[in-house]
């Protein structure tokens, strides 16, 4: 599988983890390997002091969101976070793991319950409706943590509504903990991946207004491409 993740060290003793785009191309369930690969590169940063997280992503495999935020959680260095344009579904519960999150004015974030397909016997869907919920525990306590002051009857009620958040939104609720108002990361979204979601703000359906060649081609290289997986 190919590694959805980029780890750079700096000569400033400060690492840096690039999620750009889905959080894995296939489930991490049963897959002993990919987690390694990521542990490894995340241990190859060494005794690094700051470790600097970007995320731009629609989000994707529950599994490897979590686990994820484990292994940042429980890394020594001071965890920063940028959501760099969206951090959305399983991977708003990775920017979680900062120890400082940070959004720009134009970044969202999304929350939800967890969901997926299945097939099976009625034995089948009730496994998996048991395993989803304690899916929905483990995110729940993942935002809780930050969140501190929200309440988990509040909390429910944001992921039952597939609830999008402004940078504003996310700060009132205790998900961030500071807007970078110098940086404007504007988060656009293709039409063609938005069938999985319910609520998605008018603002990320706009088409550009500009005609200028050089600005269109600014914003498509800004534009984040949803590819609805796990969660």
């Amino acid at each position: 599988m190919s590694r959805f993740w980029n780890f750079i060290k700096n000569a400033d003793n400060t690492g840096e983890l690039q999620l750009y785009g889905e959080i894995a191309d296939s489930t991490w369930w049963g897959d002993e390997v990919t987690p390694k690969d990521f542990k490894k590169d995340l241990d190859a940063l060494g005794d690094i002091s700051v470790l600097n997280v970007y995320i731009n992503s629609p989000g994707g495999d529950v599994f490897a969101g979590q686990a994820i935020h484990s292994m940042l959680k429980r890394h020594k260095a001071k965890v920063n976070v940028y959501i760099d344009g969206l951090a959305a579904s399983i991977a708003s519960v990775i920017a979680m793991a900062g120890d400082k999150i940070i959004m720009p004015k134009n970044a969202m974030m999304m929350i939800h319950n967890p969901w997926t397909w299945a097939f099976g016997n009625s034995n089948d869907f009730r496994k998996l409706a048991d395993d989803l919920d304690k899916i929905r525990e483990s995110m729940i306590a993942a935002y809780l943590e930050k969140a501190k002051d929200l309440g988990e009857e509040n909390l429910a009620e944001l992921l039952d509504a597939e609830t999008w958040l402004t940078a504003e939104d996310a700060l009132a609720y205790g998900f961030i903990d500071e807007i970078d108002e110098s940086k404007a990361v504007a988060a656009c979204v293709d039409k063609k991946y938005l069938k999985a979601y319910k609520n998605i703000p008018k603002e990320l359906l706009k088409e550009p207004e500009s005609t200028d060649k050089t600005t269109k081609s600014n914003l498509e290289k800004e534009k984040i491409l949803l590819e609805i997986d796990l969660i």
